[in-house]
């Protein structure tokens, strides 16, 4: 076993995410906000990084789920995705996105036929990652708590409501986990958002499972099924519904689907202390 497999394990240890079981979270403060309900959102923007776009956009996976969960009214689930490579909250003009007739204002359906959206609300939520280290980082943390808040009052004055995306540590700096857990619960705190714990999930898993390959060869991007496991946390947070018996499975073995499915369930579960 490596040094920095043996440290992420000492890190889960000490945080109470092996052994008797994982405790609430990784964070030392308690997420406020625990639920989107009962009006669930079924149209989302992502606005992030190349970790939001990894093998072909962990949203349309996300939506994917969606629509997999409730068929009768998949037509209504819709995805859109704003990424740049290694950027973080500041380099997004998130105003421009919700400009009329731009970006998410159609899509396609199954038949290959466009679909207008309403012209009222382009999106119910807006999914918001800083870059991987920003909102840790000692420079770019008061740009972190800046833009957080500058992004969130820009999409609640469209109509959307903001949503944090916590995100996972670096494969041999498992450190970041509580770090960037405890920055991201802040946040959504101060600015009345939601945080989606994936970054959790990420240490839950490797906890359960250390085998798993959850990270792409630069031990920072997710492989597939990191992606798979941001997604089906992500949806965990944002529909309240689990993700357990999802017959969407990515092309993912079912066993080792199976297994990410309940790892984002209870670390939800956990996170929001439900």
């Amino acid at each position: 076993m490596s040094r920095s497999i043996r440290g992420f394990f000492a890190v889960l240890a000490a945080a109470g995410w092996m052994g008797a079981g994982p405790t609430v979270a990784l964070a030392q403060t308690k997420p406020a906000v625990t639920s989107l309900g009962p009006d669930f959102p079924k149209t989302e923007i992502f606005i992030g990084n190349s970790f939001f776009y990894y093998n072909n956009g962990m949203p349309g996976h996300v939506t994917l789920l969606e629509r997999a969960a409730d068929p009768d009214h998949k037509q209504d689930y819709r995805v859109t995705m704003v990424a740049i490579g290694g950027s973080g909250f500041d380099w997004h003009d998130v105003e421009s996105y919700f400009r009329p007739n731009a970006i998410g204002s159609y899509s396609f359906d199954e038949q290959n036929n466009v679909v207008f959206t309403k012209r009222d609300k382009l999106f119910d939520v807006a999914v918001m990652m800083d870059c991987s280290q920003c909102p840790i980082h000692p420079r770019l943390k008061p740009v972190f708590t800046e833009f957080a808040k500058k992004n969130s009052d820009i999409v609640r004055a469209h109509g959307a409501r903001p949503v944090f995306f916590m995100s996972w540590a670096y494969a041999d700096k498992p450190e970041m986990t509580a770090q960037l857990a405890e920055a991201y619960t802040i946040a959504g705190n101060e600015n009345n958002a939601l945080v989606i714990p994936a970054g959790l999930a990420f240490a839950r898993a490797l906890g359960k499972q250390p085998e798993l390959n959850l990270y792409a060869a630069d031990k920072r991007h997710p492989s597939l099924a990191g992606t798979y496991l941001a997604a089906c946390t992500v949806f965990a947070a944002l529909t309240g519904r689990s993700p357990v018996g999802n017959s969407y499975l990515a092309g993912i073995d079912e066993p080792t689907a199976r297994l990410l499915q309940t790892v984002a369930w209870e670390t939800v579960q956990d996170y929001y202390q439900k």
